[in-house]
């Protein structure tokens, strides 16, 4: 069964159905998905592939499940004209580049950039999220970000952390987008928002994820912040398992309280208090991996100055989408 309204065109709400047994039908639906690539199957009277997903509203971007049913070998030499962006959900893959070998399971997803040859093993069991994002949607945004054109291809670093840091907020975006996607009455069907969404996406992915032009974006961001701003985030990033007050963030910053708000607003994108929380609850985080139950997450908890933890699992719970234990849990499973 194939099913689809106008793959990767223009119109309004396109769901996208396959449900395949044949490796060359396979082949030209994720062709038309992603980009040319060979597939080998290990054992073709298995394979089963299935595709589940939705372009988003006027762009070119699709977010989805994928399942082949039986391992495969997808080989390609150059994807051309799209990033494929994908994390599993169970099972696992390895992706083998110039740079070596990127195994990838329910913690770490994998970025196949074009202009590089790859070759994904994928496991019979394993099913993910894929994203795909044009090449043109995201060197439009690069060059957004950096102010000038690129000139090279943009490359990434293939593997993508979906454990802790800026990145694994990107892809509980992608989950939160995904839930979204399915209500009729969402904003995401409105192409005018779902746009930005896109942007949003694009802009995430390039200020978390290391590529070739990690740093011209790192500088260009840090060109266009007000230099006291710099200074205040710096001190928030140093000082932030230590007691800060707000009277100690507004004197390192050197500007009323009120513009020191109105700021952090205007280019965070939330208040101070709030980004220095966000700087603490991925702290935590990352310790709760890091110790593998070593320490009790109450420790680490008040250890980052949460000292009120009923409060602080409801909170770690609306930023990350599970609780401190299921972390751990996580954490413990992929050893």
């Amino acid at each position: 069964m194939l099913e689809t309204d106008n793959i990767l065109g223009g119109e309004p709400s396109k769901k996208i159905v396959a449900d395949i047994h044949n490796a060359g039908e396979a082949v030209s639906w994720m062709s038309n998905i992603c980009g040319p690539h060979d597939l080998k199957v290990h054992e073709p009277s298995k394979i089963h592939f299935r595709h589940v997903g939705n372009i988003l509203n006027s762009t070119t971007t699709a977010i989805g499940y994928i399942e082949y049913g039986t391992d495969v070998t997808v080989k390609v030499e150059d994807l051309s004209n799209s990033y494929s962006i994908s994390l599993p959900l169970s099972g696992y893959q390895e992706l083998s580049c110039r740079d070596g070998n990127v195994q990838s399971n329910i913690t770490n997803g994998v970025i196949i950039s074009p202009a590089a040859p790859y070759e994904l093993h994928i496991s019979g069991n394993c099913r993910k999220t894929l994203v795909r994002i044009s090449r043109q949607a995201m060197e439009l945004g690069l060059e957004s970000l950096i102010g000038k054109p690129a000139d090279k291809p943009l490359i990434f670093d293939p593997k993508m952390d979906a454990k802790v840091g800026s990145s694994s907020a990107w892809w509980r975006t992608i989950r939160y987008i995904e839930t979204e996607l399915g209500n009729t009455d969402s904003l995401y069907n409105s192409p005018a928002f779902i746009r930005d969404i896109e942007q949003a996406l694009i802009k995430g992915i390039l200020t978390s994820q290391p590529h070739n032009y990690s740093d011209d974006v790192k500088n260009a961001l840090r060109n266009n912040l007000p230099s006291y701003l710099i200074k205040t985030i710096d001190y928030l990033k140093e000082n932030a398992r230590n007691e800060i007050h707000m009277d100690d963030i507004e004197w390192i910053s050197g500007v009323s309280r009120n513009k020191l708000y109105s700021d952090f607003k205007r280019y965070i994108g939330m208040p101070p208090t709030a980004y220095l929380k966000r700087i603490r609850m991925s702290g935590v985080r990352t310790d709760i991996i890091k110790s593998m139950g070593e320490e009790s997450i109450s420790t680490l908890a008040l250890n980052w100055g949460f000292n009120h933890l009923g409060r602080f699992s409801t909170d770690y719970k609306n930023i990350f989408g599970e609780t401190p234990s299921e972390t751990l849990a996580k954490a413990k499973l992929n050893l």
